[in-house]
């Protein structure tokens, strides 16, 4: 698989203070054809020069690293309008707090350090096309970190008079307008995209081509005034569309 405006392979920049780590996972993704490490980096602040230099389709983020972590490397990458790539955040299940922020700050996707390497292979493909990758082993703890912590800033919001005479729960309401926005079709792909399926998987459980979930996810993201698909899934979460 290459990107198709270029026939190119996917261009890869490792980040972790690691130099084992980053020449494992160079091996590994040096071994696909359409996969090409770019880059290394073993600090967070070298990384988001070379995020600019390079150009990079995807970037496997470590999230603790000295001179910058992950955490504000991603934040600051993922605000520079001149970078375009998806980060894939690398870590350990017990710092799920890690996470949590690390969604906040724009990643679009988690993967183990642990995992095998054709999932490796996977997630990274799968962040370069544009798909969220959350790790089936991390993906409740991410959610429901990000969850309570949003809740949270609503009850102290609704405990502050309302400014100017609006109401203090104006933004829910316009998350349950947006709500109800949707068609019951793209409903139905922001449900499946909580679940963690892919844009192929969606069209074969709704019997639909991937173009067509391609425009329904699009305007899932236009309509509810999300940057990505991981923010969709944490947004279905919030509002009750699947259990939590």
């Amino acid at each position: 698989m290459t990107t198709e405006a270029t026939d190119r392979p996917f261009r890869v920049l490792l980040v972790d203070d690691q130099e084992l780590v980053r020449a494992g996972i160079g091996t590994i993704l040096g071994l696909q054809p359409d996969l090409e490490v770019v880059g290394e980096a073993s600090s967070g602040r070298r990384a988001v020069e070379l995020a600019r230099s390079l150009q990079p389709d995807v970037i496997c983020m470590d999230v603790q690293m000295p001179d910058m972590d992950g955490l504000e490397a991603t934040r600051l990458i993922t605000a520079d309008p001149q970078v375009r790539a998806g980060i894939l955040i690398l870590t350990t299940f017990h710092r799920d707090d890690y996470l949590a922020e690390a969604l906040e700050a724009g990643a679009s996707g988690f993967l183990l350090k642990n995992s095998r390497p054709e999932q490796l292979v996977a997630g990274v493909r799968a962040v370069a096309a544009g798909d969220a990758l959350l790790a089936p082993e991390v993906t409740r703890a991410v959610i429901a970190r990000a969850v309570q912590a949003r809740r949270g800033g609503e009850a102290a919001d609704e405990e502050r008079p309302a400014a100017g005479g609006g109401t203090a729960n104006g933004g829910t309401d316009e998350s349950a307008a947006a709500v109800a926005s949707l068609t019951d079709r793209e409903r139905e792909v922001l449900v499946l995209l909580a679940h963690g399926l892919t844009n192929d998987e969606i069209a074969g459980e709704l019997f639909l081509g991937r173009a067509t979930v391609k425009t329904h996810v699009s305007n899932v993201l236009m309509k509810l005034s999300l940057r990505d698909r991981v923010q969709a899934v944490v947004f279905a979460y919030e509002h009750g569309l699947v259990g939590g």
